[in-house]
């Protein structure tokens, strides 16, 4: 760390490392049985805290708020991290307190809050590393937002390789380590995540980007290799525990070696792109084709930089918002139910369990190939964002059917396919926002935007999925067979094909914005 200098390539690193370590939502499952116990939960109890975990971890408001404004001026990716450091450490640890008896049982719903309030911090990490990253790399948005959104997918899968390498068997001590590591790591690497001078060699800035993604899909497939090799031994050694993690680190260790090499590439002085250039440049485009960035530091192609209140203003950010709502709503209700289904349909624990890890993979892969693939075709063939959040949106009304169906190895095929329109969605919808409405207030719009993920899952998991389990199984009791999920699974299936629709009527309505963007991207290259 010493040899680093404050560069957009060493924000990105950072950035990535406090992602790979955000994402506490998603191993609710390694300690819930012990807050159960220690709490004296029932079942339904439990599912309350599960809710408000996952309303902190997708209500982003405030972060984006945060991001957009700050007092006396200072609008600082620190700031952010600052807080939500300060929410992971006041939402765990008294969690911890309470599941190791150190405080007497405080009531169900001081849990619940302070859940909500862990689970909140998720979203104050993950706003400040997407806007400073897109910030940094306004012309490759798409690839940054889907490295970023893919670090934080695989943050589960990392997570419960640190428990099983250093807390196997003791998750009250995995509750504290959620507590410290994210706020320590955020806190030694927020001076690495600012918004940097911007240059104008596009071909090193995908060089070097594309380096970045070659490590995440790298650490995508080491973990998945290790989440099956798992799932075959109920015991591993701690020797090769070690080593698993050993291997893990020097990944993850890979991504500054990148920064190091981007430095010693690093370029000349009269290459960085000066305010005052921009300014020239920009009065001679005309008919509006080309806006600054919210920073003002670059000539990129932008929306309208409209503000909050005028963003809810316009028919767009509604068509985004239902074309969300139907897809992260869907896909957030399927893994919420993934156990479940795959007792019902006679899965073992341990194949449920490897399908509950995997899923962290599929994910990643969803958000990374998304915002790559998207800016390919959107450079290449004008193709816009929009188009392919309908076409994952097709794809994932396929995969509920085919769970519906309940036929062999339906639950496999279709978990891979939801979970990686899931993912494919997390990484497009930021994109997509910044774009159209602009960087000034990206922050706080896309946190609005993500809003539609609990608004979905509310109604397709509790008031449909719920429903209809409990209708269908025996006196309120366990369900066995495919019935217990094929009319959830059928509705959101068709709730889904819907959301395609809206989502090729925002695409119809935004392909002369996406012109203009291509043109303007490629004046810039």
């Amino acid at each position: 760390m010493r040899g680093l200098r404050r560069t957009r390539w060493a924000a990105t690193a950072a950035a990535s490392w406090v992602q790979c370590v955000a994402g506490g939502s998603y191993c609710f499952g390694v300690y819930s049985e012990a807050l159960k116990a220690s709490q004296g939960f029932d079942q339904s109890s439990l599912d309350h805290v599960a809710f408000f975990k996952d309303l902190g971890a997708n209500v982003g408001l405030l972060s984006g708020l945060l991001a957009s404004w700050a007092p006396l001026g200072l609008r600082r990716p620190w700031l952010v991290l600052l807080a939500g450091a300060a929410q992971s450490l006041a939402g765990y640890l008294p969690i911890w307190l309470a599941v190791t008896g150190a405080i007497s049982q405080p009531p169900a719903m001081v849990i619940c809050l302070c859940m909500l309030v862990a689970a909140h911090a998720q979203t104050f990490y993950n706003t400040a590393d997407v806007v400073t990253a897109v910030e940094n790399f306004p012309d490759r948005r798409g690839t940054v937002i889907g490295i970023m959104k893919g670090f934080l997918g695989l943050s589960g899968a990392i997570l419960v390789q640190l428990y099983h390498t250093f807390f196997d068997g003791k998750p009250s001590s995995f509750i504290l380590m959620l507590a410290v590591l994210p706020s320590s790591l955020s806190l030694i690497l927020m001076y690495f995540v600012e918004v940097c001078p911007k240059t104008n060699r596009g071909a090193c800035d995908k060089k070097f980007l594309d380096a970045f993604s070659l490590i995440a899909l790298c650490l995508a497939g080491y973990l998945m290799l290790v989440i099956i090799g798992q799932s075959f031994y109920t015991k591993i050694p701690s020797t090769i525990q070690f080593a698993i993690f050993g291997v893990l680190m020097v990944l993850l260790g890979s991504l500054f070696s990148i920064v190091m090499k981007a430095d010693a590439e690093s370029k000349a002085p009269d290459e960085i792109i000066s305010d005052e250039r921009v300014a020239l440049v920009g009065d001679k485009k005309n008919d509006g084709e080309v806006a600054t960035s919210g920073s003002g530091s670059e000539l990129v192609p932008s929306g309208d930089n409209l503000n909050l209140l005028q963003a809810l203003g316009k028919i767009d950010f509604w068509l985004l918002f239902l074309a969300m709502s139907c897809g992260m709503g869907s896909g957030l209700a399927t893994v919420n139910n993934i156990s479940q289904i795959g007792s019902s349909l006679g899965y073992t624990s341990s194949k449920t369990s490897t399908l509950v890890s995997l899923w962290s993979i599929w994910n990643f892969l969803g958000r990374f190939s998304a915002g790559y693939v998207s800016d390919y075709f959107l450079r290449k063939n004008c193709i816009s964002r929009p188009f392919f959040i309908a076409i994952t949106l097709v794809f994932m009304s396929i995969g509920h059917i085919t769970i519906a169906s309940g036929i062999t190895g339906s639950l496999y095929i279709g978990s891979v396919l939801v979970g990686m329109c899931y993912g494919a969605q997390w990484s497009l919808m930021p994109s997509i926002t910044s774009e159209i409405f602009g960087l000034t207030h990206f922050g706080t719009i896309f946190n609005t935007v993500a809003i539609a993920s609990p608004t979905g899952s509310y109604i397709l998991s509790v008031r449909v999925v719920g429903y209809v389990y409990d209708m269908e199984s025996v006196d309120r009791h366990a369900c066995m067979g495919k019935h217990c999920f094929a009319l959830s699974f059928g509705i959101m299936s068709a709730v889904c094909f819907i959301g395609s629709a809206v989502a090729f009527w925002l695409s119809f309505r935004s392909r002369k914005f996406y012109r203009q963007v291509i043109y303007a991207r490629l004046q810039n290259d």
